[in-house]
């Protein structure tokens, strides 16, 4: 088995989702650089550290809202 030597980019959607790409290629429609880049490997583990809550911003947004009409 080859070992995987692609860059890639952390990139990341409207919802606030993570996911990696390969850095060369032209990001997705709808998804953006994050600002890192390196191997898969550290990619993976800079996701691990920064994406805490795996909720799409638009449920956290409804939850915050149901909050605050609940106070």
């Amino acid at each position: 088995m080859s070992e995987d030597t692609t860059i890639y980019a952390v990139v990341v959607n409207y919802e606030e989702q993570y996911s990696i790409w390969p850095a060369e290629r032209e990001r997705p429609a709808g998804w953006r650089d994050a600002g890192k880049t390196g191997s898969k490997e550290e990619c993976l583990a800079y996701i691990q550290e920064v994406w805490t809550d795996m909720r799409p911003l638009s449920l956290r947004k409804r939850m915050e809202e149901a909050a605050a009409a609940n106070h």
